[in-house]
């Protein structure tokens, strides 16, 4: 999985470095959807390298990462219910972490939902298959809905 460096991306204010923020949060997620058990081992280490000792953005991350984590359960009812003919178990890792990230903002911040849609695909784009940003602004598109 690629890094992000925030020395090394374009500095577009306070959206860009967020930005940011939820890649690295998007990373821990995923990486402890795969090895279950090792975000509490590697996130402090890792907000702090990815994110360059910048404090808001590592709170930030921290918020997203420990939001979704207790909330999983609930996130994961939500994207069952809405996630017709799709188990979660049957979903990419990378679309159902980016899925869960973005259902977290989407129901338990005031992140306006087209920020976090928008955020959420970029991500798949970035991370996922060639169908992911589709199927990931279809999820959210049907949560928003629904809310």
């Amino acid at each position: 999985m690629e890094t992000i460096n925030l020395s090394e991306a374009p500095s577009k204010g306070k959206d860009s470095n967020r930005r940011l923020a939820r890649t690295v949060a998007f990373q821990m997620l995923y990486q402890d959807d795969l090895n279950s058990g090792s975000r509490e081992q590697f996130t402090e280490s890792f907000l702090k390298q990815e994110l360059s000792n910048n404090e808001p953005l590592i709170r930030f991350a921290r918020t997203l990462i420990d939001g979704t984590t207790e909330k999983k359960e609930q996130i994961d009812t939500i994207l069952t219910d809405v996630a017709q003919h799709w188990s979660l178990s049957r979903m990419n890792v990378t679309d159902r972490s980016i899925l869960r990230i973005a259902v977290y903002e989407i129901v338990f911040m005031n992140t306006p939902k087209p920020i976090v849609i928008n955020e959420a695909v970029e991500l798949a784009k970035k991370f996922g298959t060639e169908q992911s940003a589709s199927f990931v602004n279809g999820i959210l598109d049907k949560i928003v809905e629904r809310k």
